[in-house]
């Protein structure tokens, strides 16, 4: 199929296997010798696609549907059969009257008709649209998607989205068990409530002090760039804010700034760290208002031991996952759109892989209520047809030392119906002692996937025959667990979920006109200050060539122009303040510290190749998408240049 646009505007489209030509009309102007930027939002897309064995350009004009008679024939360059739509576009450009972009897949998750959100990923005919932003995905560095082979993701806090309000709850009352019933702490603690909206990642706990802060940009910087700040911009001891002196005689004004690190720090990156945040903050209050209550000698950092033992007791005994897997709908978030982007990702002639911490008869619980199949009344019966969206599965494989290639950790095969593990030679099946052959699978069970337990990166390569990390696109939530480590190590190319981005975003649009004020009041300041600089340095400079009342007219006139700052600055203090907590009462901003970037910003922008707020926004751009970062620009530039 082509489509001939002449001057006229008449666009005619011809299927090959059509006697008749179809012809369309489209919008009068909008093309001539010079062309008119129309008033309504149109959107073009400019393909290179062979049907049958001809090669000609397309070119196809979206108004509000995309009409195809031809895309099950299309055949994809890398010899795949594509259906509905998928691949098909590899240029965008959006005129609404004023600019034209190049952002190539710009696709809005839309609801289906029948109110479902699993058929609308970019291939289907519904995701023709604009992403709304905060469901896009964001890039740090440029990320040719034509050059992955694998995809591979994380399960917890990735593909399983947990609830807050019932999972960190889960966790906060298993731990205050522990270390009341195990631990030997007060029976008080018991009657303790969680507020899980409190905390946020991408804090510091001084477990020291029993401090929580929040910092600007921490880490020494490699590669003999020095750390620009690492500034306290907002500290709290237990749940008492501090004062501003008295995070400077704690943090400020030293030598040598913290690198607020272990041992002596506790960094919050973990959706899963929250819970445990909050009841440190708790018990920082407790000892501080009840002495004598908690057994002498313990002091903040045996606190904080404490609570990470009670923690680790939870996991170890099987508490939380025993109450996730009775009821997996009340602590895991339903996306009916994980199924759909990891069928796109398979049709793409990609490799997927699953590598979890999670041993394998937790991660089919979940895995199974995520991607299994429903019965009519909407329960999910436990069984593996979720195995059928990956080509490897490594549970318990004990990330981040996973990623080391010198690690030398056995690989075992799970079964999948008994939960017993096989000895494997690097993946491949071992003979059984007595047996000349290995072990056969089960008439019926569906062996394109394969579970195994443990191992090493270096595995996993060969299992997917990885020839370059680079080719390696790994999805996760944990900074250090996930991202940090396969990037760093590897070089793998990765992607950090930030559930938190979704809210961020959306705010940072509604918020707009308010953060341009606060602009505009620091730049009033500025001139004031400077107004009564020039008159300071006049007064001190020509003081003896001025008479008596007119330095008494300046002094004034300074004194008026002193008064007017400061009233600039407390307005434009009550501002910044009521800003900062409509993103957060307590810390505002997940990525801004001030006007700085975070802690948790610099970690994202230094370490995850594209981040965004859940991995089924991936359903929402073509396959072989080029993401290209947006420039970078210097305070010299930034006025100058940015759009």
């Amino acid at each position: 199929m082509y489509i001939y646009v002449s001057c006229n505007c008449i666009a005619t489209l011809r299927a090959f296997d059509s006697h008749s030509p179809l012809i369309l009309t489209v919008p009068k102007c909008l093309f001539k010798p010079k062309m008119r930027i129309p008033r309504r939002p149109v959107t073009f897309y400019i393909s290179h696609i062979t049907p049958k064995f001809l090669f000609v350009p397309v070119f196809s004009f979206h108004f509000g549907a995309f009409w195809s008679r031809t895309s099950d024939h299309f055949l994809h360059k890398r010899s795949r059969i594509v259906s509905g739509g998928d691949n098909q576009f590899h240029s965008s450009y959006t005129m609404d009257g004023t600019m034209v972009t190049d952002k190539t897949s710009q696709f809005r998750h839309t609801v289906c008709k029948d109110g479902a959100q699993d058929a609308c990923i970019w291939s289907s005919p519904e995701g023709g649209h604009t992403i709304e932003i905060g469901k896009q995905i964001f890039c740090n560095r440029s990320l040719n998607m034509k050059n992955i082979v694998a995809v591979g993701f994380d399960m917890d806090y990735t593909l399983a989205q947990y609830k807050p309000e019932t999972f960190e709850s889960l966790a906060y009352v298993g731990t205050i068990k522990k270390l009341v019933h195990d631990l030997g702490y007060p029976s008080e603690l018991l009657e303790w409530s969680f507020d899980w909206k409190y905390m946020v990642r991408g804090l510091v706990l001084d477990k020291k002090r029993g401090n929580i802060l929040k910092v600007d940009l921490p880490e020494l910087l490699q590669y003999f760039v020095m750390d620009r700040h690492k500034y306290v911009k907002v500290a709290y001891h237990g749940f008492r804010e501090m004062s501003k002196e008295d995070k400077v005689g704690t943090y400020g004004h030293t030598l040598t700034r913290d690198a607020f690190d272990e041992p002596d720090y506790a960094l919050i990156d973990t959706l899963f760290s929250l819970a445990e945040a909050y009841l440190f903050a708790q018990l920082v209050d407790f000892k501080d208002n009840n002495p004598g209550k908690i057994r002498e000698g313990t002091d903040y950092p045996s606190m904080y031991k404490d609570v990470r033992a009670a923690v680790d007791l939870c996991h170890r005994d099987g508490t939380l996952k025993q109450m996730v897997a009775r009821d997996p709908k009340r602590y895991i978030n339903e996306d009916t759109a994980i199924v759909p982007m990891l069928k796109m990702l398979k049709a793409s002639g990609r490799a997927t892989f699953l590598v979890t911490n999670s041993l394998w008869d937790y991660t089919n619980v979940v895995m199974n209520f995520l991607c299994g199949t429903r019965a009519p009344d909407g329960s999910s019966p436990c069984n593996v047809d979720w195995l059928q969206y990956f080509n490897v599965v490594i549970t318990g494989s004990a990330k981040p030392s996973f990623f080391h290639e010198d690690n030398r950790a056995n690989l075992f095969e799970v079964d999948v119906e008994s939960g017993m593990l096989r000895n494997t030679d690097n993946g491949n099946p071992m003979p059984q002692v007595g047996s000349i052959s290995p072990r056969l699978p089960l008439k019926g069970m569906d062996t394109s996937c394969k579970v195994f337990q443990g191992g090493s990166v270096g595995h996993l390569h060969k299992l997917l025959s990885i020839a370059s990390s680079s080719q390696v696109l790994y999805v996760g939530d944990h900074i250090y667990g996930d991202i940090l480590r396969s990037k760093k190590v590897l070089g793998w190319r990765t992607m950090l979920v930030v559930p938190e981005l979704e809210k961020e975003v959306q705010l940072l649009c509604e918020l707009r006109n308010t953060r341009k004020q606060l602009q505009l009041l620091r730049n009033e300041s500025d001139q004031i200050e400077d107004k009564i600089h020039h008159l300071k340095w006049s007064l001190k400079f020509d003081g003896d060539n001025v008479g008596e009342i007119e330095k008494q007219r300046l002094s004034s006139k300074i004194n008026d122009l002193e008064s007017q700052r400061e009233q600039v600055r407390l307005q434009h203090q009550q501002a910044q303040r009521e800003c900062h907590q409509k993103f957060h009462k307590v810390w505002g901003q997940l990525m801004k510290t001030g006007y700085q970037n975070s802690r948790f910003a610099h970690q994202v922008e230094r370490f995850a190749c594209l981040y965004t707020g859940q991995v089924s926004n991936l359903s929402l751009y073509s396959p072989d998408k080029y993401y290209r970062p947006s420039e970078d620009f210097m305070p010299h530039e930034f006025d100058i240049l940015a759009l």
